[in-house]
C-alpha cells in the first residue's frame, strides 16, 4: 500500500514529529511505501520525504528547533492563508505524483482542511491523528474550529493518542465523532535505543560518581510544569539535570537563583538528533526521571523513552501519562503542581535501592508489552486498509453510476431519435 503522511513539524524535536517518523519507519518494515510531507531538511533512508518550505515557522505552543516560531493562534488571516497555501501546494503535488492509496494527517488543524478538499477532488480517503495541541488551538481560536470540524466529518477515522485526548477532542468538536474515533498510543522503537553504553566515562565527564541523578527531558514551556520540579529540588536528595529548551527557560533559571540551588539544578540545553546517544546515556544513568506536567499530556514520548531505559518515573497524574506510569509499579503518580509530592515520591525511590531495581525491571517490561511500534503500525495498517477499500468501493460505485447515466442518456437519445422519425 502507498501511504502519504503529512505534518506541519520537523520529524525530530517534538512528540508528534517523532510519532510520524517512527510510524513511517515501521510501516515500511511491514512492506508499505511511505511518503511524508513535512518541513524536514534531514534525510532518512527508510521512507521518502517531500520537503515543505513554509514562509515562516509556526507551532501550536513552541518547537525546540524553531525558536522563532509564531503560534497558530497569533497568526493574522493573511499569514494563515500563506501557511495554508504552502502546505496545500505541497500535499496536492504529492498526491498527483505519489498517487497514494490513503492519506494520514497529523494534528486536528489546517492540514485536515486540505485533506477534505483533496478527498472531494480525488476520492482519496484520509485519517487524522490527534496529538492534543491542535485541539487546544481550536478550543481557543474559532478560526480553526468550524473548518476542522467539517474536515473531521469527512475523515474515515480520527485517531487520538490517548483516552484523555479523545475525550478532549469530542468535547471540542462534538460527540458525534465518537463512533469513528480510535485511540492508538505512540510507542518506542526499542531497537533504536543504543546498547552497551559506557557510563563510566559518562560519569567522569559530568562528575556523577556516587550521586543521585534526577532527570527531566522535554520542552521548557509552562505546560510541562518544570517549575514544580525546581521547587521540589531543595528537598530532593539528589541533583536535578534538565534537558530541553523553550520560552520558560529564563524564568526557570531565575527561580533556581532565587532558591539558591545553582549547585543542585543543572540546565543541559536542547539535545538534537546528533545527541541521541548522549540523551539515552542520561536516561540510563538517571536514578529517577520526573515529568511534572500541569496539562492533560496526551502521552509523552519522553516518558516512554525513560521507561524503556529502565528508569523509574515520577509524573503528574494527568492526561495519558497513567497509560504508561503505573503507580507503585514502575514509578509514582503525583498531583499536578505539588512540589511536595514530587519530592516525597522521588526520595522514596532514591532511598530504596530494591524498590528502584524492581521498578526498573517493570519499566522495561511494560514498554515491551504495550508500546512496541511494530504492533502500533499494524493497528494503523488495519485502518488504512478499511479506508482504502471504502475509497475503492466509492470509486467503483461512481463509475457504475456514470456508466448507468451514460446508458440512460444513450437510451434517451435513441427514444428522441425514434420520436423524430415518427413525426
Amino acid at each position: 500500500m502507498k501511504i502519504l503522511q503529512a505534518i506541519v513539524f520537523p520529524l525530530w524535536g517534538s512528540g508528534s514529529g517523532t510519532y510520524a517518523r517512527q510510524l513511517s519507519e515501521h510501516l515500511v518494515k511491514l512492506g508499505h511505501e511511505v511518503l511524508v510531507v513535512a518541513p524536514e531538511k534531514r534525510k532518512v533512508t527508510s521512507f521518502k520525504i517531500a520537503q515543505v518550505k513554509p514562509p515562516f515557522h509556526v507551532a501550536f505552543t513552541n518547537h525546540p528547533e524553531w525558536p522563532d516560531a509564531k503560534r497558530y493562534i497569533d497568526l493574522n488571516n493573511k499569514e494563515l492563508s500563506m501557511q495554508y497555501l504552502t502546505y496545500f501546494n505541497a500535499i496536492l503535488e504529492a498526491v498527483e505524483t505519489f498517487k497514494p492509496d490513503v492519506l494520514h494527517i497529523h494534528h486536528c488543524s489546517i492540514l485536515t482542511w486540505i485533506a477534505s478538499y483533496i478527498k472531494g477532488i480525488y476520492g482519496l480517503n484520509y485519517i487524522v491523528s490527534s496529538h492534543g495541541t491542535g485541539v487546544m488551538t481550536a478550543e481557543v481560536d474559532t478560526r480553526y474550529l468550524a473548518l476542522t470540524r467539517d474536515a473531521l466529518t469527512r475523515a474515515e477515522f480520527i485517531v487520538p493518542v490517548s483516552g484523555s485526548t479523545k475525550q478532549w477532542l469530542l468535547k471540542v468538536f462534538g460527540r458525534r465523532f465518537a463512533w469513528k474515533t480510535k485511540v492508538i498510543t505512540g510507542g518506542i522503537d526499542l531497537s533504536g535505543i543504543p546498547k552497551n553504553l559506557n557510563l563510566e566515562a559518562f560519569n567522569k565527564k559530568y562528575h556523577l560518581e556516587n550521586k543521585n541523578v534526577v532527570l527531566f527531558s522535554g520542552k521548557l514551556i509552562k505546560n510541562k510544569g518544570v517549575e514544580y520540579l525546581i521547587k521540589a529540588a531543595p528537598k530532593i536528595k539528589g541533583e536535578i539535570f534538565i534537558i530541553g529548551d523553550g520560552e520558560e527557560k529564563p524564568k526557570l533559571e531565575e527561580l533556581v537563583k532565587i532558591l539558591g540551588i545553582q549547585e543542585k539544578v543543572h540546565f543541559l540545553g536542547y539535545f538534537d538528533k546528533s545527541k541521541t546517544e548522549e540523551l539515552f546515556r542520561w536516561y540510563k544513568r538517571a536514578d529517577v526521571a520526573v515529568f511534572p506536567s500541569i496539562w492533560d499530556e496526551p502521552l509523552g514520548l519522553v516518558v516512554l523513552e525513560a521507561l524503556a531505559c529502565g528508569t523509574p518515573v515520577v509524573a503528574s497524574k494527568k492526561g495519558g501519562i497513567p497509560l504508561a506510569v503505573k503507580n507503585g509499579y514502575n514509578g509514582f503518580l503525583v498531583r499536578a503542581r505539588s512540589h511536595k509530592e514530587i519530592a516525597k515520591a522521588v526520595n522514596k525511590i532514591l532511598e530504596n535501592p530494591s524498590l528502584r531495581s524492581k521498578m526498573s525491571e517493570n519499566a522495561t517490561l511494560l514498554v515491551k508489552e504495550k508500546f512496541d511500534w511494530l504492533n502500533i503500525a499494524k493497528q494503523f495498517e488495519k485502518l488504512y486498509e478499511i479506508a482504502h477499500k471504502k475509497a475503492q468501493s466509492s470509486r467503483q460505485a461512481r463509475k457504475l453510476r456514470k456508466e448507468q447515466k451514460k446508458r440512460e442518456l444513450e437510451k434517451h437519445k435513441l427514444e428522441i431519435s425514434k420520436n423524430k422519425l415518427n413525426i
